[in-house]
């Protein structure tokens, strides 16, 4: 499961709020609460109070861990504050808002009015939240070699690699990087550029001491050390364009026994540059928008929709594992999206009028305007059809991913602004398995992200073929996945477990997956993060 994604703040502000105080303005706090479930509402934060102020920028930031994959409700209030107490019982309620973490992040700015409750408005008040996500996500990228290091092997030369580590506060040394690649026999070498985050190599603090170890590599483990020196990353930087740093590689027991002893090497630094590696947040507060499209298995695998042992039939209280996948999932990604309309389609079936066999069929019977108005606009689509089509064969993927692929090829125009998420929902038979091989190689080179649900009891075996966790998937020619874009999960699993464990499981990979794209070409959020020196 995906740890947290990252922290964020949210700066606060309210416009015209009411006035409870007489003979003086409201002195105004805001809290923050989160849905812990079960009604219950749980408190994370709060600002300070603005003395008289009926238009308060609070200074204090409010703190949030977030979590891409889950929909994290919460709750603003605001308060006159008028006593010391903690307990805000006793305080006048100015007004508050319901939201979710997602729709915020997903705004640049997020302005509503306060409700004193729901559907009773607090006056003219109003709350504007912004969130910024707390991280220095730079990189440093190294590119080091070396000359003249001492040899430590009986027969052949030394096998060298490197280590660096930084002072803690307390004054050890931690091992930050270790380099991979052993050059055997060579006492020139040089190694290959790596990176190490910012945070992790210094603390972002740019004078820390750092110590550079070089050592031979044998491979009983017994590592004999070559040298060693110190520095920091502001001696580093001036490395680059031409010009090296050169530090001198010191066996501190050789210095000590020998007065002719100089050095066991020289360590070159040929290039040291810091970077910015950009976060998913930076993406969907950069103006990223994710679509998302469902594709619905309607072959005849699934048994007759009236038949209640069939996948399609809906149960007395309105729901099958189809509508569940599409609640679980949709209800998290919808708040990415601003227009919040949603491509639905269908395969496998038979469609009137002329019930020959189609492979991708609009829900809403609109092949030009597959477009559904939310995601009870799906679950409506999906309920209609029900009856009007007949369940046949056979199971063909690739047809509906291809058609995903066009949208986000046409998209893939050199900025970071569109990012498609595919759902499709099976039974998971599946007849085309080549030619969807060859479909998935083709998405992974565009914005697009497939996640596949495994409705019912049937052996999944080809869609955890798919899904590439037990080796790299390849098309029929040999040709492997630029990235790793398909995640599927057997709805089995989570039967018994809360609505949201599925959307959580499923879509925990999505940020990476958007990153790893969007790093790959190069390209930045639309609206890069001011960047700010920790």
């Amino acid at each position: 499961m995906a740890g947290c994604v990252s922290r964020v703040e949210l700066a606060v502000s309210c416009r015209s709020l009411l006035d409870r105080d007489l003979g003086s303005r409201s002195d105004p706090l805001c809290v923050l609460l989160q849905d812990v479930g079960g009604g219950r509402w749980a408190e994370l934060d709060r600002t300070e109070r603005i003395k008289n102020c009926q238009n308060p920028e609070f200074s204090k930031k409010l703190i949030v861990d977030y979590y891409f994959e889950k929909v994290q409700k919460l709750k603003f209030g605001v308060y006159d504050i008028d006593n010391k107490s903690v307990d805000l019982n006793d305080d006048d309620y100015l007004g508050g808002i319901e939201c979710t973490l997602g729709q915020v992040v997903s705004s640049s700015v997020y302005t509503r009015p306060l409700e004193l409750k729901q559907g009773k408005p607090a006056g003219k008040g109003t709350i504007t939240i912004s969130a910024e996500e707390i991280k220095d996500t730079r990189v440093v990228y190294l590119e080091i070699e070396a000359r003249n290091l001492d040899k430590k092997d009986f027969l052949g030369k030394s096998d060298p690699f490197l280590e660096f580590y930084k002072q803690s506060d307390a004054g050890t040394w931690q091992l930050v990087y270790r380099s991979e690649v052993v050059i055997k026999n060579n006492l020139n070498p040089c190694w290959r550029k790596f990176s190490i985050p910012l945070q992790t190599f210094c603390g972002g603090d740019f004078n820390k001491p750092i110590k550079v170890q070089c050592a031979d590599h044998d491979s009983d483990g017994s590592h004999d050390l070559i040298g060693t020196f110190e520095t920091n990353l502001t001696q580093l930087q001036k490395a680059g364009d031409g010009s090296l740093v050169e530090f001198e590689c010191i066996h501190p027991e050789k210095k000590q026994k020998k007065k002719s002893y100089k050095n066991s090497g020289i360590i070159r630094i040929k290039s040291c540059k810091i970077e910015t590696e950009y976060s998913f947040l930076d993406y969907i507060m950069g103006g990223c928008q994710i679509n998302f499209t469902v594709g619905v298995d309607f072959t005849g695998s699934n048994g007759d929709p009236k038949s209640p042992d069939s996948l399609h039939y809906i149960s007395p209280d309105g729901i099958n594992e189809y509508l569940i996948a599409i609640w679980s999932v949709g209800s998290v990604v919808q708040d990415y999206d601003t227009d919040k309309l949603f491509p639905a389609f269908g395969f496998g079936a038979q469609v009137p009028p002329s019930w020959q066999v189609s492979h991708e069929f609009a829900l809403n019977f609109n092949p030009s305007n597959p477009y559904c108005q939310g995601i009870q606009g799906i679950v409506d689509a999906y309920r209609q059809i029900l009856p009007q089509i007949r369940l046949y064969g056979p199971t063909n993927f690739s047809p509906i991913i291809n058609h995903v692929a066009r949208f986000a090829a046409h998209s893939a125009q050199g900025t970071a602004s569109q990012y498609f998420v595919l759902l499709i929902i099976t039974d998971g038979e599946i007849t085309d398995l080549d030619q969807t091989r060859q479909a998935i190689v083709n998405a992974s080179k565009l914005p697009m992200s497939i996640i596949i649900v495994g409705v019912g009891e049937a052996d999944f075996q080809a869609m955890e073929f798919l899904d590439g966790d037990n080796g790299v998937l390849k098309s029929l020619t040999g040709e492997p996945v630029a990235r790793d874009i398909v995640q599927f999960v057997p709805f089995r699993q989570f039967k018994n477990a809360p609505r949201e464990a599925l959307s959580q499981m499923v879509l925990a990979e999505v940020p990476k997956q958007l990153v790893s794209y969007y790093k790959w070409q190069g390209w930045p959020p639309v609206k890069p993060p001011e960047v700010k020196m920790m």
